[in-house]
């Protein structure tokens, strides 16, 4: 129940549910919705009752997370962007400002349906000049993936030895 919690006692605060739960994709910021006069309706019973999961993008893994890397070393990891929808979609990586040290390197083109790509990500470890962070430093930031439904956001993170 979502008045009580386990132990039969009245909540003191709102449950909130996971986004998944929701209707939506965590890290994502949906696009205005434009009627595309080519797609047809999906009639199938199968696929009426989940509307909002027939087109767009999944990101596996949903967040990057590099460690600590040392500083002027190249670190590369694999990020797979999977169309869940039932036609066939593009999307399009805004890149990074290269004080980041990140690059995004793929294929473009359209994505079948059921189909993936791979985003490598790639970073060069440096460290802004100036700056007294006692031996390590963090970047972070959020890439942007765009599709043709929303915005996708990947968190990418890192610890750069100084």
């Amino acid at each position: 129940s979502l008045t009580v919690n386990a132990a039969g006692q009245t909540r003191k605060e709102k449950v909130m549910l996971p986004s998944s739960l929701q209707g939506t994709k965590p890290n994502s910021i949906p696009n205005k919705k434009i009627e595309d006069p080519v797609a047809g309706k999906i009639k199938s019973s199968s696929l009426a009752t989940t509307r909002q999961d027939l087109n767009g993008f999944h990101l596996i893994p949903p967040r990057v997370t590099f460690g600590v890397l040392k500083e002027g070393c190249t670190y590369a990891t694999t990020v797979i962007l999977k169309n869940v929808g039932v036609n066939f979609s593009r999307f399009r990586v805004k890149q990074p400002p290269p004080c980041t040290g990140l690059r995004v390197m793929y294929t473009p083109g359209p994505v079948a349906a059921g189909l993936e790509v791979e985003l490598e990500i790639e970073i060069f470890a440096t460290v802004i000049e100036g700056k007294d962070t006692g031996g390590l430093e963090e970047v972070s930031h959020d890439i942007e993936i765009l599709t043709e439904t929303d915005t996708l956001l990947l968190p990418v993170k890192a610890n750069i030895l100084c």
